[in-house]
């Protein structure tokens, strides 16, 4: 009985490993284009292994490409919106509801000559005091960031600093030694004095002040700002690169750019340079020797 048995099980095994071949024969000539080699084994293997990748590739498409949506029953984008927007005015009413009934319960207590209650009081006493936490939000973050960088940009007020000093007695540092190639003309909407001067120059700060602006515009490249005692302010435009950043102090002859030719209103390498005083623009070559 058993030997029977094992002859059944190697007859299927020699059935199963019995190779077959598979040709492709033109139907005019009975021409032998091809043929494979196979047995019923690997048959079954590649089978089943083509099944195995059709299945994964179909429910990958499924799962995680926007053809989920063609499903039927399946919520679509808009279903989705409708859905969130459904619980959010679900909660507002239930909040609604819960108002009414306080004011309900609030108008009985008034009739009955009884003392009302704030439902606002009531439910934030109602979380105790100990369960209450002061975190750090977002927006407290960035309130503290624009408070100390105001306190940053304050500028120091000396006393004996007023504003009508004259500038006569005021040594002003010359940015960059060169060639004036536009002087100051307010007419022409010119409140600076453009100085041309050696590739790669340091430009730097003609008096003691604070960075104010470190930026880039479109029409006057990298520009820097400083503010200055006596309400004076000197502006650097079209340098090359910055080497101060917004809030450092500096001291009259510091590096803090390299000249340059950045911006669209330039025609070649040069600094325009200006100095402002109470809103009003001052000639730069009558404080300054070039």
């Amino acid at each position: 009985m058993i030997d029977e048995k094992k002859k059944e099980r190697n007859t299927i095994l020699e059935t199963l490993r019995n190779k077959y071949r598979l040709v492709l024969l033109n139907d005019s000539t009975f021409k032998e284009v091809g043929s494979i080699k196979l047995n019923r084994l690997n048959f079954i293997f590649v089978s089943g292994l083509l099944i195995i990748i059709l299945t994964a590739v179909f429910w990958s498409s499924i799962a995680y490409t926007p053809l989920r949506e063609l499903i039927p029953g399946y919520p679509d984008v808009k279903m989705r919106n409708n859905i969130i927007q459904n619980k959010i005015r679900l909660d507002s009413l239930e909040m609604e509801i819960k108002y009414r009934d306080q004011y309900f319960a609030n108008l009985n207590a008034v009739i009955r000559g009884d003392k009302p209650e704030d439902f606002q009081t009531e439910k934030i006493s109602s979380m105790g005091e100990a369960n209450l936490a002061v975190l750090r939000s977002k927006s407290d973050s960035i309130l503290r960031h624009d408070l100390e960088l105001a306190e940053k940009l304050s500028i120091p007020v000396s006393i004996n600093s007023v504003n009508n000093v004259s500038l006569e007695k005021l040594h002003f540092f010359s940015p960059v030694r060169g060639m004036v190639t536009n002087s100051f003309n307010p007419m022409a909407s010119h409140f600076g004095t453009d100085v041309v001067a050696a590739p790669n120059e340091v430009v730097k700060a003609t008096l003691d002040g604070t960075v104010t602006m470190a930026s880039w515009t479109l029409e006057t490249g990298h520009v820097l700002q400083i503010q200055h005692d006596n309400n004076l302010i000197s502006v650097y435009k079209h340098n090359a690169e910055l080497l101060k950043k917004v809030g450092i102090r500096v001291k009259a002859g510091d590096a803090i750019a390299i000249i340059g030719n950045s911006g669209e209103l330039t025609t070649g390498p040069h600094l325009h340079f200006e100095i402002w005083q109470n809103g009003v623009a001052l000639n730069p070559e009558e404080l300054i020797v070039f």
